[in-house]
């Protein structure tokens, strides 16, 4: 008997701390405090949030002064796939109050970082952040995805072709939609579809 409320024990902590592990699972908490001592917008002020991964987040750590000298929220999160983004969206874009947002995302789901995804569940996310933005009157631009030949810490996917067909999708409903899309990967692809050399030290950042 003691044996058994042992082995209960043990599967109980192991699931409480589980649990405590996935509460975050979209780091909600990241960005919490700075949202908080975000000043109030002034008069005439344009606002804009920047949600994104590494290729976001590092923008910011390469070029500070970009959002210093003027009214730009970074909300990037290395290795965040859309899902998560989806999850922050609100308190971390739409609470926000920006005139507009910038998305750029779906290399990290491609990757797998979240578990196996689908273009459909990616563009769902994006085009879910998407409608979400326009129900409060933020304009929205959607980025496409980055040219990666492969990824560093997960080799062997082959996601150049994958990459291809979410742009794709993606520029088909910022067109059908009337979304601003900026196109990173035609002026950052090399002929085998990956990221350019000098554009780059590991083929996705």
């Amino acid at each position: 008997m003691k044996k058994f409320q042992l082995i209960l024990l043990i599967l109980s902590a192991s699931m409480i701390l589980q649990v405590a592990e996935a509460q975050d699972w979209a780091n909600l908490k990241r960005f919490q405090e700075e949202n908080s001592r975000l000043p109030p917008l002034s008069k005439g002020e344009k606002r804009v949030v920047f949600m994104g991964n590494s290729i976001t987040e590092g923008w910011k750590r390469i070029n500070p002064e970009y959002f210093q000298n003027n009214p730009y929220v970074n909300r990037g999160i290395s290795g965040q796939t859309t899902p998560q983004m989806l999850l922050r969206f609100k308190q971390d874009v739409i609470d926000l109050n920006p005139t507009a947002v910038v998305i750029l995302a779906g290399i990290n789901d491609i990757a797998g970082n979240t578990g196996p995804s689908t273009q459909k569940m990616i563009t769902d996310n994006i085009f879910s952040m998407a409608e979400l933005a326009k129900a409060h009157g933020i304009k929205v631009l959607i980025c496409s995805v980055l040219p990666a030949a492969d990824f560093p810490w997960r080799p062997g996917m082959e996601p150049a072709p994958k990459v291809v067909e979410l742009n794709n999708a993606l520029k088909a409903y910022a067109k059908e939609n009337k979304i601003t899309y900026v196109d990173y990967f035609s002026a950052m692809v090399n002929a085998n579809n990956g990221l350019k050399d000098e554009l780059g030290t590991d083929g996705v950042h």
